[in-house]
């Protein structure tokens, strides 16, 4: 079933259609909040958008990073885990997270970029049609740089370490690592409407090939990918620090969260029902290969309660009334790390 056969039961107009347009954001695990911070708007060049806490548990920060504007499919988000184990790269993960940039000149300003930082960084390949820069952050979580082309709007953050021409314009595709292709195929393509729109090869370090495919969304591009590798011969990986604890993809405007949310019931997914994030809405749901996916809407966005300020700790509403007590239970990020790996 298509993306645009998916009708809710108020029956086939588009208005009632439930689609997914693309990557909305990406959520990591750092147990280096501080070194985290400095790589993202230092090296990296993004802007810190939200400073907040993980709602689910209020002793942990979580931290928004994006483009000028904080538009949706721009933020790396990273959750505070400070006595985390290191993440076991393996099977039922989150394998890959990808930024977009656009050209090639600025994939050789990152390269130099990135090297002269002392990030460990490949040379620029091709990898399913697009040249690519691979690199580690500090925690470990596995990161790319990806040339979009140039395709759709970019919005700079005035004040990155990184000209205009070169910043990261937002997120690109996201590779997940499961064990079989069928029934995470069968979760994209039925219950969330992703099309299969090509697969590639990729060697392992023993020089074995394997299946990757890629699932579009919307009008497609680097960002509305998500690309799929299937590794039966990988152990199940271990969650921790410098892994990535859920994938986030944008609903079309107009759609309903409650509409998403009967669909994955009516399939057999279980997820969290309807969830208010007050700066947008969501819910959870988990594929059959272990991965972790949030729906989630673009709005109403990191100002629907003051200015963009990821200096102040940001709350909720429904956790103002706390503010004191959670405050007080928060260890100040402190930046005695410089944000260099």
């Amino acid at each position: 079933m298509t993306a645009l056969a998916m009708g809710t039961k108020a029956g086939n107009n588009t208005e009632n259609t439930l689609q997914l347009t693309g990557i909305h954001h990406v959520s990591s695990l750092s147990a280096r909040i501080a070194v985290s911070h400095n790589f993202y708007t230092d090296v990296l060049g993004l802007r810190l958008l939200l400073k907040t806490v993980n709602q689910d548990d209020v002793s942990m920060y979580h931290l928004f990073f994006g483009d000028g504007v904080g538009s949706p499919g721009s933020d790396m988000t990273i959750f505070d885990l400070p006595r985390a184990a290191q993440e076991r790269r393996g099977n039922k993960s989150i394998s890959l997270t990808t930024f977009r940039i656009s050209g090639a000149a600025a994939m050789r300003y990152w390269a130099h970029r990135l090297a002269s930082m002392g990030v460990s960084v490949k040379e620029p390949y091709e990898r399913a049609g697009r040249q690519v820069l691979d690199f580690d952050d500090p925690v470990g979580t596995a990161l790319s740089l990806v040339d979009d082309g140039g395709l759709g709007e970019a919005f700079p953050w005035q004040d990155s370490p990184v000209p205009a021409d070169h910043q990261i314009r937002g997120l690109g595709y996201v590779m997940i690592t499961v064990p079989e292709r069928e029934p995470t195929e069968r979760f994209l393509t039925e219950a969330l409407g992703l099309r299969h729109t090509g697969s590639y090869k990729v060697s392992d370090e023993k020089g074995a090939e394997h299946w990757n495919g890629i699932y579009s969304m919307g009008a497609g591009g680097a960002a509305a990918e998500v690309h799929v590798a299937v590794r039966p011969d990988l152990e199940r990986s271990r969650y921790g620090s410098g892994g990535v604890h859920h994938l986030a993809l944008r609903l079309a405007p107009g759609n309903s969260m409650a509409a998403w949310v009967e669909r994955l019931n009516s399939l057999g997914y279980e997820n969290r029902g309807v969830v208010d994030r007050h700066y947008f809405t969501s819910t959870y749901v988990r594929e059959p290969g272990g991965v972790m996916f949030e729906l989630a809407t673009d709005g109403p966005g990191f100002e629907v309660d003051a200015p963009i300020d990821g200096e102040r700790l940001s709350l909720p509403p429904f956790l103002e009334g706390r503010r004191g007590e959670i405050e007080a239970g928060l260890k100040p990020i402190v930046m005695e790390e410089q944000g260099q790996p």
